[in-house]
């Protein structure tokens, strides 16, 4: 696998609807640890797959963002919400869209089954911060980004930087530092039949 780094919006991974993972592989391994390594560089909390161009249902967390702190890493495979309770609106920003912010409603506590690196399968309930970054990364497996779920009003302040991203990505790919869009949806694509 080649070497993974986060990518920026608009690159065509972070709209990926992620597929599930059948097998937990030394590679898979690998990439979760690749994934915590990007995060803890990145300086953030929670880091899904397809924010590194990987199509699969998995993110990785340490809500304390400190490398030396591993009791506090979690590894969610396969992630599935089964349930909500109450609401709360706090700010959130974004690995793949660096330095924007904004305040989006999310579920005051959730429950959610996962399996872990050893292929078991957990249920755990979390609130507050917690709570609030599975259910960031969790959309991200979706292919939804935090600025989709903020009030219209709040995210239509944010639309000139979020041009900026998508004009620096388009500057990018003329630069040839990624190919088109085309091709890059037909690599995930390849990603997600060598699942299989």
């Amino acid at each position: 696998m080649a070497d993974l780094h986060i990518v920026n919006y608009p690159h065509p991974a972070l709209r990926w609807k992620s597929k599930p993972i059948k097998s937990i592989s030394p590679e898979l391994r690998n990439t979760v640890r690749s994934m915590f390594d990007l995060m803890y560089e990145a300086r953030g909390i929670g880091l899904a797959a397809n924010q590194v161009a990987l199509p699969y249902r998995l993110f990785v967390i340490n809500l304390t963002a400190d490398p030396n702190d591993t009791e506090e890493e979690f590894v969610f495979i396969n992630p599935e919400i089964t349930k909500r309770k109450g609401t709360a609106e706090g700010e959130e920003g974004c690995l793949s869209l660096p330095q924007l912010y904004g305040d989006v409603k999310r579920s005051e506590e959730i429950t959610l089954e996962a399996y872990d690196l050893d292929g078991q399968l957990f249920e755990i309930t979390l609130d507050d911060l917690a709570a609030r970054a599975v259910q960031h990364e969790h959309d991200h497996l979706e292919g939804i980004m935090f600025p989709d779920r903020m009030v219209e009003a709040k995210r239509i302040e944010l639309d000139a930087q979020i041009a900026d991203f998508e004009s620096e990505f388009r500057h990018q790919q003329d630069r040839g530092e990624y190919p088109p869009d085309e091709e890059i949806r037909k690599q995930l694509a390849q990603l997600e039949l060598d699942l299989d």
